[in-house]
């Protein structure tokens, strides 16, 4: 949690971006896991951390704005809570820690939000991603489910995405934070996969160096080797040598800010040449993307870089022909790289995202619907502040392979038989965090993850 002046001038600039109206903010609530003392591990909902700081469940907040008004809804803990829980501060102190100064009963707030409609005075909100959320939003505002989604509030939405997607020193200092739990967890990873191991063992050290530094992890484990598939969360395999192993993984610090890092790298011995000619290919990509950082350039531009950078080397393999401009501008080579270049980060681990895609990564501009362009989360212009990620990769997917090639999918530009030569490889990312400044680009993290084959070896080797 920041000083209650940080939380203060945030909810200030939000009212200004504004003008009139009240915004309502709706804590998230416990979620029964299989039954209702049983419940998943509580996370915040992000708006409600940036403006109001406060994690704990069923709480919500009030800004008035043309009252210059903030009212916080809660219940202070009863003696039976605190048997089974423990103590916990009062609901005026946790006002006061955020700078609100007035506090009111959970159950107050049905009568301010019946006031407000009454009155028919526009009220902001973004639409709820959990389901409780969502259908206690309705009640408030006697609203069906199904039409939440065409009351919520667009210029909520724009004005928390252009308050929250530039970071300030202070969430910088706590990215980085978790930015340095995320090497010490791909690290460990390196060290830890061996021979005959589950890929379930190699996620549980991921994961024990994120709890024991107090934190959690900022998504579910991705550690497997078979990065081909880009999001598995299967860790049932048993691994052998020379297993090409993809960890995409990073930590959740106890602010709730995170970092997010991908690596690839063999099982218990050295990169075998063929491993080591499509790797090398990876982080050519990777080193292109970091070249053209810079303010102004938008990250669709950058994600194009890299794509004509992958388009080349592949050309010069023998998978891909015809002109590179021609190949990415049909998105050929989308075969191996079918997602976006990468994503905003900082309290969530694809930051705004429940905002909707189109405003946190285009300004509102549509996305495209072509194959491998429309997984590109964030395309616009690069500003000081702004946070993310920077993961290429090459795959080669069996099933995605035997598709395009029964349907003739760009035929022109791909060589099949050269193609099928590499259908067992599996995949490769590697991810870094970075930020824009006056200054040019800064990756984030006072500690380096190993990238170069020269140092994933030699951590392999420790």
């Amino acid at each position: 949690m920041f000083a209650a002046d940080t939380y203060r001038q945030r909810r200030q600039t939000l009212a200004q971006k504004l003008g009139s109206g009240i915004v309502l903010f709706l804590g998230n609530e416990d979620s029964p896991m299989n039954y209702a003392d049983n419940c998943f591990r509580f996370r915040q909902d992000s708006n409600f951390l940036y403006y109001f700081g406060i994690d704990f469940p069923g709480i919500a907040a009030l800004m008035d704005i043309d009252q210059n008004t903030c009212l916080l809804f809660g219940d202070d803990y009863s003696i039976d809570d605190i048997v089974w829980m423990g103590p916990q501060p009062k609901m005026a102190e946790r006002a006061a820690a955020v700078g609100v100064e007035k506090v009111e009963a959970s159950t107050r707030l049905a009568d301010y939000i019946a006031k407000a409609l009454q009155s028919k005075r526009q009220i902001h909100f973004t639409l709820p991603y959990h389901h409780a959320v969502k259908i206690r939003l309705a009640a408030l505002l006697d609203c069906p489910i199904a039409a939440l989604a065409e009351k919520e509030s667009v210029e909520l939405i724009k004005a928390i995405v252009a308050q929250r997607e530039i970071k300030s020193e202070e969430e910088l200092a706590e990215i980085e934070k978790a930015v340095d739990i995320s090497v010490d967890m791909h690290v460990a990873a390196m060290q830890t996969a061996r021979p005959g191991m589950l890929e379930a063992e190699v996620a549980a050290r991921v994961e024990g160096i994120a709890l024991a530094a107090n934190g959690y992890i900022s998504f579910p484990v991705i550690a497997s080797k078979n990065g081909q598939t880009l999001h598995n969360h299967y860790h049932g395999n048993i691994l052998k040598k020379g297993d090409l192993f993809l960890l995409d993984a990073g930590a959740e610090i106890e602010s709730h800010y995170c970092g997010d890092l991908s690596s690839t790298f063999p099982v218990g011995q050295a990169f075998t040449e063929r491993q080591k000619l499509i790797y090398e290919i990876s982080l050519q990509s990777h080193y292109t993307a970091i070249e053209q950082l810079r303010e102004g350039i938008t990250y669709r531009e950058v994600h194009f870089a890299v794509c004509r950078k992958l388009a080349e080397n592949m050309k010069s393999l023998g998978l891909l022909k015809g002109n590179v401009d021609d190949i990415v501008a049909a998105s050929a080579h989308a075969l191996f790289l079918p997602h976006g270049l990468g994503h905003q980060m900082g309290l969530d681990v694809h930051d705004m995202e429940n905002l909707g895609e189109v405003w946190v990564g285009y300004d509102g501009q549509a996305k495209s619907t072509q194959f491998g362009l429309k997984s590109l989360r964030f395309a616009k212009a690069l500003k000081p502040g702004h946070v993310f990620t920077v993961e290429p990769g090459i795959y080669f997917i069996p099933e995605l392979i035997d598709l395009w090639r029964e349907r003739h999918v760009h035929d022109d530009f791909i060589v099949w038989s050269e193609v099928e030569k590499w259908r067992d490889f599996g995949g490769i990312r590697n991810e870094e965090n970075y930020c824009i400044t006056a200054q040019g680009p800064r990756r984030l993290g006072t500690k380096v993850k190993p990238k170069t084959v020269s140092e994933v070896e030699a951590i392999i080797a420790k």
